[in-house]
């Protein structure tokens, strides 16, 4: 590549601003703009790209929807009636605790598609109930809370599918199936960790529920239990979009906290839209820079170049995917989730169709990778959401983390390998794929 060319001086001005500092979604928009001064094209392009592709895709929309979702459930008292119902079915075994993480995260899977917002949400009580009186290591608590948080965002919904759904055309709907029992499986690996780490560090045994009081938690959590059948339901009946079902999600959360549980404040309803508007923003930046960038990506016929570069190679399909593993995943240690799904994976998208693999596994592949990167130093998000959250040392924590973070590579390589893990329950559903 020419060091010198409009689009090498572009990525190095992207490259450069990340690096200052400047969010990434800002970085592409002044990166994209230059590179449109030098080739001199119209600087009103970029407004175009800009407007038509937030205003064309209505699927964009659901992602402020779904983070607005989470944070009605987290301040009201959903999230605590849910951890209580989650006790009730695993907590009397040894590290009865630590096992209610996860499934906790398998049910908020269903609520809230961010695994940001179950690590902030649900995670910080999470690590205060492991840790108070000495019950567990705070660092084992908050490795085991970042890493059952990457769970949300492959059971449905899911935010990062939502996102490849954008710049793949795939069907939300089969994205959000096919995700099933990957993310059952992810979570079934951390169950069997958290069984041997309890044998081995002798982890306590919590007070097993009475009997008579399994049917009153069972009905105070009910209606929360209910918001991933409904939200579910709708979606996969054809009663709703995608779109549709996340703002009935909101809708649905804000109603049980008010009417039913009665545990929202003005104030703390104020501070949900607010945090909601502040998320979705910097979403939606990361998302227009990104358009922006990708028009500038296809005038320089990239994806095309490198699906002749690959095809040269005479990659199979499953050579294919194991390049995009290790480009994802070492990309994953330095970049954030989403910008990897907006810039690098539209390039491999064409190629992986020459190839005929399948648009609905490569989504699940690719949003797995995604998910190991939030816990994989030394970007990690999670890991440093948790170290604000416990005041443990990032380092801890990831030494905690390391068997976990084997058994999800053990997840990655069976569906990777493995389609019909994948593509199974889309099938069952009417999908030709």
């Amino acid at each position: 590549m020419n060091l010198t060319s409009p689009f090498s001086i572009s990525i190095f001005v992207i490259t450069g601003l990340a690096f200052l500092g400047l969010p990434i979604g800002l970085s592409m928009m002044t990166g994209s703009v230059l590179y449109l001064f030098l080739v001199g094209a119209d600087m009103g392009t970029v407004a175009e790209q800009f407007l038509n592709g937030m205003y064309s895709n209505y699927v964009i929309l659901s992602v402020p929807l779904f983070i607005l979702a989470a944070e009605f459930m987290n301040i009201g008292s959903m999230t605590e009636r849910l951890l209580a119902f989650c006790n009730v079915l695993v907590g009397r075994f040894r590290g009865g605790l630590a096992q209610v993480n996860v499934v906790q995260s398998i049910i908020f899977a269903g609520m809230s598609g961010s695994a940001v917002a179950d690590a902030a949400g649900s995670g910080r009580m999470m690590q205060n109930m492991m840790t108070r009186d000495g019950r567990y290591p705070a660092s084992y608590a908050a490795a085991l809370t970042a890493v059952t948080s990457v769970i949300g965002p492959i059971i449905p919904p899911s935010i990062p599918m939502i996102v490849y759904a954008l710049v793949s055309d795939a069907s939300i709907g089969y994205l959000f199936l096919a995700g099933m029992v990957p993310g059952l499986l992810m979570a079934g690996l951390q169950m069997l960790q958290v069984a041997y780490d309890a044998r081995r560090r002798n982890f306590p045994v919590e007070a097993p529920v009475a009997l008579r009081e399994i049917p009153r938690i069972t009905w105070r959590a009910f209606p929360a239990l209910m918001m991933p059948v409904l939200l579910l339901g709708c979606i996969y009946s054809g009663v709703t979009t995608p779109t549709e079902a996340a703002a009935l999600a909101a809708a649905y959360a804000l109603l049980v906290s008010v009417v039913i549980y009665r545990s929202i404040s003005w104030g703390a309803f104020y501070d949900s839209l607010l945090l909601s508007a502040k998320s979705s923003t910097s979403i939606g930046m990361l998302i227009a820079g990104a358009l922006v960038f990708n028009y500038v990506v296809t005038i320089e016929n990239i994806p095309d170049s490198l699906r002749v570069l690959l095809t040269g190679w005479e990659l199979t399909p499953t050579s294919f995917l194991i390049l995009v593993n290790i480009v994802l995943l070492v990309l994953g240690c330095v970049l954030e989730g989403t910008a990897i799904l907006l810039i690098i994976v539209p390039v491999f998208i064409p190629t992986a169709q020459a190839l005929g693999i399948d648009m609905v596994h490569f989504g699940v592949v690719v949003v797995v990778n995604i998910m190991l990167g939030l816990v994989t130093p030394p970007y990690g998000l999670l890991l440093f959401i948790m170290t604000n959250i416990s005041g443990v040392p990032v380092r801890d924590i990831i030494r905690d983390a390391l068997p976990f973070i084997g058994g999800m590579f053990l997840c990655l390589i069976l569906i990777t390998f493995i389609p019909d893990l994948v593509l199974w329950l889309p099938r069952m559903m009417g999908y030709q794929g």
